[in-house]
């Protein structure tokens, strides 16, 4: 019995491996985060622009704040701009400055692909963030794509009639697999239901982090890769 728990043990290999960032091409690069080697085999950029929320002098008051780096050009072929978003009450300034920021960057030479916003959506509120989605769509030009990252639980307990008013109003959403620094234990609950969404999705894994891919998710005619949120101290 012992030998045949190792011989076990030996084909299946362990539970999860630890997320490598040399392993992938697509990167989040975050406010405050040094730059790593990994960088120059990057072939899909997710730069951090600003933060949306309410200034704390005045809570009443939503303002962008400017954060990541300044633009520049790069040489990645798939760049997008992100904007980390903690309310949908966005001011007529906010949006002029959202849209000014990527014309910028695309005069500076970069191939932006579209904008992301960064936004914790909790499934009773769905509704309500695809409206957001709806009104930036007709904002946005028209080559520009719109991403969003999205919770895991969105496929379990969002309501279905959202999240079809999703398509054709985004072109992806990265599921984050992640919560802070770590991995979140159970995502692999979660996974099988992605494809439900009915909406093309990128994965996103937290460098250093857990995570062992299941062998469907390669199956899934709606699944786009991954996307490695890079972290100092690795």
């Amino acid at each position: 019995m012992l030998r045949c728990a190792l011989a076990w043990l030996l084909c299946t290999g362990p539970a999860w491996a630890t997320v490598d960032a040399r392993d992938h091409d697509a990167f989040w690069l975050w406010s405050g985060v040094a730059s790593q080697p990994v960088l120059d085999q990057a072939k899909t950029l997710y730069v951090l622009q600003g933060q949306i929320t309410a200034a704390r002098s005045d809570r009443q008051r939503v303002a962008l704040i400017a954060q990541g780096m300044s633009v520049g050009r790069l040489p990645q072929q798939d760049l997008w701009i992100v904007y980390r978003a903690h309310t949908l009450r966005w001011p007529e300034p906010v949006y002029k400055q959202v849209l000014g920021q990527l014309q910028r960057w695309r005069q500076a030479g970069n191939a932006v692909t579209g904008i992301q916003i960064d936004f914790d959506a909790r499934t009773r509120y769905l509704q309500d963030y695809v409206a957001f989605l709806e009104d930036l769509r007709q904002r946005l030009p028209a080559a520009c794509k719109l991403s969003i990252t999205g919770l895991m639980d969105w496929s379990s307990h969002a309501d279905p009639q959202a999240l079809e008013q999703l398509k054709g109003v985004v072109d992806e959403v990265v599921v984050q697999t992640y919560q802070g620094r770590r991995s979140i234990p159970d995502y692999a609950a979660y996974l099988p239901r992605m494809s439900r969404l009915g909406l093309p999705f990128k994965i996103g894994l937290i460098q250093g982090g857990e995570w062992t891919a299941p062998d469907y998710l390669q199956r899934s005619p709606w699944f786009r890769g991954y996307v490695v949120f890079l972290r100092n101290g690795l």
